[in-house]
């Protein structure tokens, strides 16, 4: 079930959440595109997440600060703010450490506690980048399990050349896959 916010002109407020891996820069691509469908596109990231994409690109992409911070200063509850703004809530990347703290319930930084924050009254995403072993792993398993069974969509990671040179799965979905698959969900 989709809110209504800005539902009439086509534009949707999407919060795009980043976690730790070498395809986090795919985000800026998935970013522009959506910015160029119209909508309004947050970014949300882990400190992990920064160590692979800057804050810059992000920030010029969606003409909107780069929220990073658990305990910004500010009048409002982020996490609570930012789960109630969007319309779809996206952790593209997500790594193997942050979908075991999402499922632990751990609120250790801003994209756990909006997660937690989130009540799946609007979709709530999670896509997965990670070596082959990572992600075949029993406890990366359960854990995508149980995140489905509470609500998330996991999206399928495709199969190719991953970052230390094995191919396998793991490798995160290509930014216009998931872009099409945004447009269908909005229609």
């Amino acid at each position: 079930m989709l809110k209504e916010t800005n539902a009439e002109n086509g534009s949707r407020h999407i919060l795009l959440c980043l976690s730790g891996s070498i395809s986090a820069y795919k985000a800026a691509s998935l970013a522009s595109a959506l910015v160029k469908d119209g909508h309004e596109v947050q970014c949300a990231a882990t400190e992990s997440a920064l160590q692979f994409i800057g804050p810059a690109a992000l920030e010029g992409i969606t003409r909107k600060p780069l929220k990073k911070e658990l305990f910004a200063e500010s009048s409002e509850i982020e996490h609570i703010e930012l789960a109630r703004w969007a319309d779809l809530i996206l952790l593209y990347p997500a790594s193997a450490a942050t979908i075991a703290r999402l499922r632990a319930g751990l609120a250790e930084d801003l994209v756990s506690a909006i997660f937690l924050a989130n009540n799946f009254q609007s979709p709530y995403w999670i896509a997965p980048a990670m070596n082959s072993r990572m992600l075949e792993h029993p406890a990366t398993q359960e854990n995508i399990n149980i995140l489905m069974k509470w609500g998330a969509r996991i999206i399928e990671t495709e199969t190719g050349t991953l970052a230390c040179g094995e191919t396998g799965t793991g490798r995160l979905v290509e930014p216009e896959t998931i872009h099409a698959m945004i447009k269908e969900l909005f229609g």
